[in-house]
C-alpha cells in the first residue's frame, strides 16, 4: 500500500481521510490496516510516534461503517487519560456525519457526561481499565456487542498494574472478537496477554524497540549541579518551536515550571498529582501554543501526542533505556525531524555510557556550549 486511496475500503472512508489531510501511511499502518480489515487479529510492536493509532482506527471505523447495529461495537483501552482524549480526537476527526460520537470512560472527568454518551449511542469506547471496569462492576455499561478490541500501547497498561482489570475486562467480551494489540515492546507479560486472548495473530515488527528514531539528533551536556537550570533556559531559547522538558519528580516539575515561569518562558506542568482539568488544561495550551514549554515526569513519555515538538529535553537522566526512547519519542514523529538534549553531571558520566551501549547511539558531547 503506498497511498490510503489503495486501501479496499469504503468511498466514504477514504474521503474522510482525505479531507484529514492523510494520503501517505507511515510503515505501521501500511502493513497492520490491510491485516485489520481482512479480519484478522494483529500484534504490532514499534517505535512510538510511528502512527499506531490511524492504523486502527480506520479498520474500526469500516467496521462501524459496514455494521450498523446498536450498541457498542468497539472498545479501545489505553493507559492513560490524555492518550484516550487523543484517541477519540482522531476518531472525531475522521468520523464525519455517518458516525455517531465515540464515548470516553476514564477518571478524573465528570462520570455524568461519559454515561450520557454511552446512553446516546456511542458505538466506539476509549477507556482506561481502572475506570472501565468500575463501570462494568457497577454494570452502567454493556459490552456484550464489542467485535473489535484494541490494546494499545499494551506494555505501559500492564507496567501500570493494570492485568487484572484487562483480564477481567477481557472475559465479558464475546470470543468472537477481532483484537488489534500495538506494544512498543513485547515482554513476557503482553506475551501471555497475546497467547490467552489472540487467536493466530498476524505478528508485525519494525525495528528495534529499543532503537530511537533515525530522525532525532542527539545531544549530551555535561554541567555542573548548580548550572542545571541556568544551561535549560539556553536550551529552551536556542529552539523556536515548543520544547517538553523532563524531570523525574512531581515536585521538580514544579520548581522548574515556576522558574521558567518567572524567567519569562510560558510553562505549564503534568504530573500525576494535577487533577484532570489542570492537566487537559496544560496540554491543550501546549498544543495550541499558549505554552512554548511543557514541564513533565514520565506520565508524558508515553501516551500523548503534540504535534511539533521541535526539543525534548532530559532534564534528569532516565532510569532505563526504554524510559529514554518513550520520552525522545514525543520529538521527530511521522518524519518529521527533532532534537534531544540530554543534562548530566560528571558522576553520571558511567550511566550516560551505559545507555549509550544499551540504545546502540552515540550521543554528541556538548559541554555547557550550545
Amino acid at each position: 500500500m503506498q497511498k490510503f486511496s489503495d486501501l479496499s475500503i469504503l468511498p466514504y472512508t477514504r474521503e474522510q481521510l482525505s479531507l484529514a489531510g492523510f494520503s501517505t501511511p507511515t510503515a505501521v499502518q501500511a502493513a497492520a490496516i490491510p491485516q485489520a480489515l481482512a479480519g484478522k487479529d494483529v500484534l504490532a510492536t514499534a517505535q512510538t510516534g510511528t502512527g499506531k493509532t490511524l492504523a486502527f482506527l480506520i479498520p474500526i471505523i469500516q467496521q462501524l461503517l459496514q455494521q450498523k447495529a446498536p450498541g457498542i461495537a468497539a472498545l479501545v483501552l489505553v493507559p492513560t487519560r490524555e492518550l484516550a482524549m487523543q484517541v477519540l480526537d482522531q476518531y472525531t476527526a475522521l468520523r464525519g456525519k455517518k458516525l455517531l460520537p465515540g464515548a470516553l470512560v476514564i477518571g478524573g472527568l465528570s462520570e455524568r457526561q461519559q454515561l450520557a454518551a454511552i446512553r446516546a449511542g456511542a458505538r466506539l469506547v476509549v477507556a482506561t481499565p481502572g475506570r472501565l471496569e468500575d463501570f462494568l462492576k457497577r454494570k452502567l455499561i454493556r459490552l456484550r456487542g464489542v467485535r473489535m478490541l484494541v490494546l494499545d500501547e499494551a506494555d505501559r497498561m500492564l507496567d501500570m498494574g493494570f492485568l487484572p482489570a484487562i483480564r477481567r475486562i477481557l472475559s465479558v467480551l464475546p470470543e468472537d472478537r477481532q483484537t488489534l494489540c500495538f506494544s512498543a515492546t513485547l515482554e513476557a507479560s503482553v506475551s501471555r496477554i497475546v497467547n490467552d486472548y489472540m487467536r493466530k495473530p498476524v505478528r508485525l515488527a519494525f525495528g528495534s524497540t529499543l532503537k530511537p528514531s533515525e530522525n532525532v539528533r542527539f545531544r549530551a551536556f555535561e554541567v555542573a549541579h548548580d548550572s542545571k537550570q541556568e544551561l535549560l533556559h539556553r536550551l529552551i531559547a536556542s529552539e523556536t518551536g515548543r520544547s517538553l522538558v523532563f524531570a523525574r519528580t512531581k515536585r521538580g516539575t514544579e520548581r522548574l515550571a515556576k522558574n521558567l515561569n518567572r524567567k519569562g518562558f510560558a510553562a505549564a506542568v503534568i504530573h500525576g498529582d494535577r487533577s484532570q482539568s489542570q492537566r487537559t488544561a496544560a496540554l491543550t495550551g501546549f498544543q495550541q501554543g499558549r505554552y512554548r514549554v511543557l514541564v513533565a515526569t514520565d506520565l508524558a513519555s508515553r501516551g500523548i501526542h503534540v504535534q511539533d515538538i521541535a526539543h525534548v529535553i532530559n532534564y534528569e537522566l532516565p532510569e532505563v533505556a526504554e524510559t529514554f526512547i518513550h520520552r525522545i519519542g514525543r520529538t521527530g514523529r511521522a518524519g518529521g525531524h527533532g532534537v534531544a538534549s540530554t543534562l548530566f553531571t560528571t558522576d553520571q558520566r558511567p550511566t550516560l555510557r551505559q545507555l549509550e551501549r544499551t540504545l546502540g547511539i552515540r550521543m554528541e558531547r556538548m559541554g555547557e556550549s550550545i
